[in-house]
């Protein structure tokens, strides 16, 4: 094999076709010693994904760095729970469709009611609650009037769809102020919404993963909706949620994905918990939602919509549900504990050293008190999982710096909701304060976010990474969908030492070794006939980021003419810029005080505008820094260096 795309090797530049002095004369500091980042486009040509060798000696054991490629996501497959014959068949009986009063014909039939409180295991947001209690729904930072809020009909934007007709609103209100106050307001908005929805409909409030939330929601906050002293409006609601799991009885495996499949699994397994007479619900509800699980978890923990908003979704599911089981004393299947265990340390991966989530897949950068909140609630202690190989992500961290890194193809259409084409794009932090980072936020749209800005937000250009003439690496459609791109990613992952060796056992002493990622995708090759290599080296100290992105020839596509090339880096909010004198560099004045020095190793770096969704959904202003350049289509690398100067 031939030499990696270059090293961290004291004054050795990468082998390859020779490099004339005059594109070897812009040395840059890399950090141990001089070395120049510049290379032509027959070098780049020459290193096609090459690895470089490993130790001879193959008794020496090799570091966990050091991954096989993978490019398919695996399914985590887990078999329903056992039970005992009766149970077997009784399970049996009500997935044809045999009511549960036969099932137990020696039992009194009953009139719909609860058996069971359940304890809130996730408190809401007080500032929307008490949103509501002035006659306002606050989502995303929108404020929508209750009065004008449209309970049925056509489609919300996602968010209030979210809100509406899965009754999120309910923990925020009851976080809000006593029961007493609270109690009022959710039987106005209750009762609105089944005057609207009498009869199960075709409309969005009938979506699977909507009415799984809503009837999980109902379930869970029950007190709340039931504390009145209308009798005949609690007798509604006891009916509307026995019309509601029955309805999920039957409607549940036409949900639009697998992750409101789970909450229609879920809702259906609480009623059996929680209502009357709901044993064979119950047993019916497990086995459907361990199948649904293991259907929508990769065997690293990851969901397969590669999104960590659906990641989080699928823990407070499970969260919520294993409340369920506490209020009727009643320990869940070891599988769902199982998944739980599965679900968390992916998430972890992808949080920033402030403890709030990475953009990735549509998220924002969710708040870290959010995530603490569910992953104590959740019960799961364990550490971030530093290579999500089948979800996709790559974490390094070094000192108080941390690398994330999308490594995978985008979902496929079916397990998208917010799809971006964000293959190869990296984020960056050091301690609290965000340096390179994606847009985000597309799932946010529709709250402060305009909706015409979720299509654009989720592109190629929105993420910190190459682009081809503005074209997205993968096609963006609408409603969130992705069409055709990338299909393959190969990724390399090593802990490289000073001397441009492999760390076989250990690395050396701080700041004398780095980790090294090389990735490619072939989302360019059908247009352009262009592979896209990314490699990225992180010391292990945390002060200095290098990387080089080639654009490498592969197939028979033609190599004539000219394409526009443009390089971004999103930045961070509240970062202060200085532009250098000689247009390659640009020095970054952080909040806290910290600066950072990014340099280019040939082209000029420009700054444009670009914007940031915080935790809130709020898109914040803030700036990118781009690197743009006309080159033939034969291929070319970008080499490109951030390091911290104080």
């Amino acid at each position: 094999m031939g030499e990696p795309g270059f090293s961290i090797a004291p004054g050795q530049p990468a082998k390859g076709k020779a490099i004339s002095a005059d594109e070897a004369s812009p040395a840059l500091p890399l950090g141990l010693e001089s070395e120049p980042l510049r290379r032509d486009a027959a070098a780049a040509a020459a290193v096609v994904r090459p690895l470089p060798p490993m130790p001879a000696d193959e008794d020496m054991p090799l570091r966990p760095e050091v991954v096989e490629p993978g490019r398919a996501l695996a399914l985590a497959d887990f078999s329903p729970p056992p039970v005992s014959a009766g149970e077997r068949f009784m399970r049996f009986a009500y997935r044809l469709g045999l009511p549960a009063a036969a099932l137990q014909p020696f039992r009194k039939r009953s009139r719909p009611r609860l058996t069971a409180t359940v304890s809130n295991p996730l408190p809401g947001d007080s500032g929307a609650g008490k949103a509501l209690r002035a006659g306002h729904f606050l989502v995303h930072g929108m404020k929508t009037p209750i009065a004008d809020t449209e309970f049925t009909g056509p489609r919300l934007p996602p968010p209030f769809e979210r809100m509406v007709h899965g009754f999120a609103w309910l923990p925020d209100l009851e976080a809000s102020g006593p029961r007493a106050q609270c109690t009022p307001v959710a039987e106005r908005v209750l009762g609105m919404w089944l005057n609207a929805n009498p009869q199960p409909n075709a409309s969005p409030a009938w979506d699977v993963g909507h009415t799984g939330h809503r009837l999980l929601t109902w379930l869970i906050h029950a007190p709340l909706l039931l504390s009145g002293n209308d009798k005949k409006f609690r007798s509604r609601v006891l009916h509307a949620m026995a019309e509601t799991a029955r309805w999920l009885d039957r409607h549940v495996t036409r949900a639009d994905d697998k992750l409101g499949e789970v909450a229609g699994w879920a809702a259906i397994t609480a009623a059996g918990l929680l209502m009357a007479d709901g044993g064979p619900r119950r047993l019916f509800g497990e086995a459907g939602l361990i199948r649904a699980l293991g259907d929508m978890v990769g065997d690293d923990g990851g969901v397969l919509s590669r999104s960590p908003l659906g990641q989080i979704e699928a823990i407070t599911i499970l969260v919520r549900l294993k409340a369920c089981y506490a209020a009727v004393r009643r320990d869940p299947p070891q599988q769902i504990e199982t998944i739980l265990s599965l679900l968390v340390p992916p998430l972890l991966a992808l949080l920033h050293g402030d403890g709030a989530l990475g953009s990735w897949q549509g998220a924002g950068a969710v708040q870290a008190d959010h995530i603490a909140t569910l992953i104590k609630a959740s019960g799961v202690r364990t550490r971030p999982l530093r290579d999500a190989r089948q979800w996709g992500y790559q974490r390094i961290t070094a000192g108080k710096s941390v690398l994330l890194l999308d490594a995978a193809p985008p979902p496929i259409a079916r397990h998208a909701r917010e799809g971006c084409a964000s293959t190869l794009a990296f984020e960056f932090s050091h301690g609290a304060e965000r340096l390179i980072v994606n847009c985000g936020g597309a799932a946010f749209a529709g709250g402060l976010i305009p909706l015409r800005l979720a299509q654009g937000l989720r592109a190629t250009a929105a993420h910190s990474t190459l682009t081809i003439d503005d074209f997205n690496s993968t096609a963006v459609l609408i409603n969130g969908k992705l069409g055709s791109g990338v299909s393959e990613v190969e990724v390399d992952r090593r802990t490289l030492q000073a001397d441009g060796s492999y760390a076989a056992t250990a690395p050396g002493p701080m700041g004398q070794s780095a980790t090294r990622i090389e990735a490619s995708h072939n989302g360019y090759v059908s247009r352009y006939g262009l592979m896209h290599q990314r490699i990225l080296i992180l010391r292990d100290d945390g002060t200095e980021l290098r990387g080089e992105d080639l654009l490498v020839p592969h197939g028979k596509k033609g190599k004539r003419g000219m394409i526009g090339v443009a390089l971004r880096f999103h930045l961070g909010p509240h970062i202060e810029l200085a532009q250098g004198q000689d247009g390659l560099g640009v020095t970054l004045a952080l909040p806290d005080g910290g600066l950072w020095q990014f340099r280019s190793g040939r082209e000029p770096v420009t700054i444009e505008e670009s914007l940031w969704a915080d935790g809130l959904g709020r898109p914040l202003g803030t700036r990118q820094l781009v690197i743009t350049a006309k080159i033939p289509r034969s291929g070319e690398s970008f080499s490109w260096l951030l390091k911290k100067m104080r």
